[in-house]
């Protein structure tokens, strides 16, 4: 375990201590990613669907300034109704620490504090990327990507990112991405970008040796499985563009920038599909957590 002072709870202490298989959730979806009262429904959803493999649920947060991984029901309520929860990534952990803030990891936050806790897999729903319109608008979920050795189970990047410069972002700085069942990147809401993918894997067997070849060659950082959403919920490319260039318009009409654009847009999207996309963003939730829990069980039955 690291010496870095985080809670990890009981339950989740008990499994690494066992070498049982466990896998993180990330818990900006739950203060800054669906309405409520989506929020709580999805984050004790995916608890449940992890549990139901035989795997142990770790959601990451801040509560009160103090790290957590792994928790209790009243703290997922806690992040899903509070007005003031911070959303954190590397640069934000010190602050909301050392301010006793509550706070919901995104998924480079998440990656950080699976890794100190030694987690190697996390479910979410989709990394942040290289935003539209070129600049230096990048995710820190891509830079922790690079460094931290954590495989990152998804639908691809964000469908709002550019997706063609984030995969070569993560080309350039080495970090593998894996399609799970397909060839090409998913698009999130989507499940074709028609961005092709040198690397792809039927099952969770095949994606452990493709981890345990990246440490046992000391190689740093993580790796990304991106997994379409299931097929009878995802949406139409050309109807997603569509939402997506109007709510792009929207953002620079109301001067929406930084870390706040993001949230902003998922909510454009939620209105201008009717709906809809929360609909794909809770389906592609649950069959990724259901990935990762497949892949958390291999990589305990194998010897690192």
């Amino acid at each position: 375990m690291s010496k870095i002072p985080i809670d990890v709870s009981p339950e989740v202490d008990s499994a690494l201590r066992d070498g049982s298989p466990v896998v993180a959730l990330e818990s900006t979806v739950i203060a800054h990613g669906m309405p409520r009262p989506d929020n709580l429904e999805i984050g004790r959803r995916l608890g449940q669907i992890v549990r139901g493999h035989g795997v142990t649920p770790a959601t990451v947060a801040v509560i009160s300034g103090r790290v957590k991984v792994g928790l209790s029901d009243s703290e997922l309520e806690r992040l899903a109704d509070g007005a003031d929860v911070q959303k954190i990534s590397r640069r934000d952990f010190s602050t909301v620490v050392a301010r006793k803030l509550d706070g919901a990891t995104t998924v480079a936050g998440s990656m950080m504090a699976a890794h100190w806790a030694g987690i190697r897999v996390l479910a979410t729903g989709g990394i942040g990327g290289v935003h539209r319109g070129g600049g230096f608008d990048i995710s820190a979920d891509l830079p922790e990507l690079a460094r931290t050795p954590v495989m990152v189970v998804c639908s691809g990047a964000k469908a709002i990112m550019d997706l063609s410069a984030t995969l070569e972002w993560m080309e350039t700085h080495g970090v593998p991405v894996i399609g799970y069942g397909v060839n090409e990147l998913p698009a999130f809401y989507t499940r074709r970008s028609g961005l092709a993918l040198d690397l792809w894997v039927d099952g969770p067997e095949q994606v452990v040796e493709l981890m345990q070849a990246q440490l046992r060659l000391g190689i740093v950082g993580g790796m990304v499985v991106a997994v379409p959403p299931p097929e009878q919920s995802a949406l139409l490319g050309a109807e997603v563009q569509a939402a997506i260039d109007q709510a792009l318009d929207m953002a620079q009409v109301e001067g929406v920038r930084g870390k706040d654009t993001t949230p902003f847009l998922l909510r454009q999207m939620d209105d201008l599909t009717s709906g809809e996309s929360v609909i794909v963003n809770k389906a592609l939730l649950e069959n990724n957590a259901k990935v990762a829990s497949h892949i958390a069980l291999a990589l305990s039955a194998s010897v690192l």
